[in-house]
């Protein structure tokens, strides 16, 4: 009787063995796809780099149009304060000029008085 057992009990273990050799086999074939996915997201992301890489081009570009604007503004900053000053003296002077002409006005009126 044992002979038939342990004869019994081989059998089933090969057969059992291999249905886990065939399961191995199809978890190895799921695995595959996964590493196949994996390389695609890799590729996606190294698309996304290049984005990325081209996108900090962009804002270094950016940078240095600001940077240039900066620069022309500090020029324009320049030339108005000069203006503010150029148009301080003309009121200055507008301002004199009318003050010395209503002076000279008072004193021919009241001379001729």
């Amino acid at each position: 009787m044992e002979a038939i057992r342990v004869d019994w009990s081989d059998k089933r273990l090969d057969e059992f063995s291999h249905r886990i050799d065939e399961r191995f086999d199809r978890v190895d074939e799921r695995f595959d796809r996964v590493d196949e996915r994996f390389e695609q997201v890799d590729q996606r992301f190294e698309q996304v780099d290049q984005r990325f890489e081209q996108v900090d081009q962009r804002f270094e570009q950016v940078d240095r149009e600001f940077k240039q604007v900066d620069g022309r503004l500090g020029r324009i900053e320049s030339d108005l304060r000069d203006l503010n000053v150029r148009f301080d003296r003309m009121q200055q002077t507008l301002f004199l000029t009318s003050g010395g002409i209503i002076a000279a006005l008072l004193g021919v009126i009241a001379t001729q008085l």
